[in-house]
């Protein structure tokens, strides 16, 4: 966790030091400050491995993530984006949204965009690697969309990113990755829409069950679309109708369940003990080479390099 103030620094330091962790924490963006020669800003960022919150308020400026930039550096991550007070204005896609408390965007680094807010915005960030939002989506092109944050699952993933930073002081990495798991899976369901009262209803209601059946018993190795159809009174072609809705398989989902469980693991200090052959076994993975190649396809590096890292 990291505390930024300008009013720290020198008032001719303070647009330099904004503009130098802005760029360190998201990504290489253009700034415009409305008074450059005082400008007070104040950053807390909780981080791990693979998220990143950043609770922020500042005076006015204009942010601009610019073609050029993008060729320059290109980014392919998420930030889900909302205020907490005041306006913000965020142009991408040719269009233009205003965000007051209650509303938010999911927003791609990959394409253009300009962020304008005056001075008394607080706001809130969140930073999503592409594959947390795409793989589960089975997209291959950029999501952008505006977010509801009043009412159903947009009330719920604003009250629990709203708590990541409340109880910053007393979340381990592992409860911190947990959590944000979470709200990626509730921020896919609500890119799909199933935040909707006319979404269809028994495709939503047979998803929500196999995906929580999933979570309760991804260490099983037994466990296939066919045993959850048993278990659960459904058919198996009613099980791959709803999770074809959400844009994943059976399989898919397993797999993505097994290797959070063992990326869990990985970074809880309780199961140092465990080879990543025993966290193979534990996890649901017929071999330690099964989870070495599914968990360096999903997150870029291989278990072991990942525990070394976390030590």
């Amino acid at each position: 966790m990291e505390t930024t103030r300008t009013a720290e620094v020198e008032a001719r330091e303070q647009t330099d030091l904004w503009s130098e962790r802005v760029g360190a924490y998201q990504t290489r963006l253009d700034y415009r400050y409305g008074r450059a020669e005082v400008f007070r800003g104040e950053m807390i960022r909780q981080r791990s491995d693979t998220y990143q919150v950043v609770t922020w308020y500042s005076d006015q400026i204009e942010y601009a993530r610019t073609p050029g930039l993008i060729r320059q550096m290109p980014d392919p991550d998420y930030r889900l984006l909302f205020p907490l007070s005041g306006e913000l204005r965020l142009r991408q896609d040719d269009e233009e949204v205003r965000l007051t408390p209650g509303t938010g965007s999911l927003i791609t680094l990959g394409a253009p965009f300009e962020i304008l807010h005056g001075a008394s915005l607080r706001g809130v960030i969140m930073s999503i690697p592409a594959q947390e939002i795409d793989g589960p989506l089975n997209r291959k092109a950029p999501l952008a969309t505006g977010l509801d944050l009043t009412r159903g699952l947009g009330r719920v993933v604003h009250s629990v990113v709203r708590s990541l930073n409340e109880e910053r002081d007393h979340l381990t990495t592992a409860q911190f990755d947990a959590v944000c798991d979470r709200v990626v899976e509730l921020l896919c369901m609500l890119a799909c829409g199933d935040d909707r009262p006319d979404a269809p209803g028994q495709l939503t209601g047979v998803e929500a069950m196999v995906r929580r059946y999933v979570r309760d018993h991804a260490a099983d190795p037994d466990l296939s679309g066919a045993a959850m159809a048993r278990a659960l009174g459904w058919s198996l072609r009613q099980i791959q109708l709803a999770l074809q809705h959400a844009g994943t398989t059976p399989r898919d989902l397993i797999r993505e369940e097994r290797l959070r469980l063992v990326r869990e693991r990985l970074l809880c200090a309780d199961c140092e003990h465990m080879t990543i052959t025993d966290l193979a076994y534990a996890s649901g993975f017929s071999s330690a080479s099964a989870l070495s190649t599914a968990f360096r396809r999903r997150f870029g590096v291989s278990p072991r390099e990942m525990r070394r890292k976390t030590r």
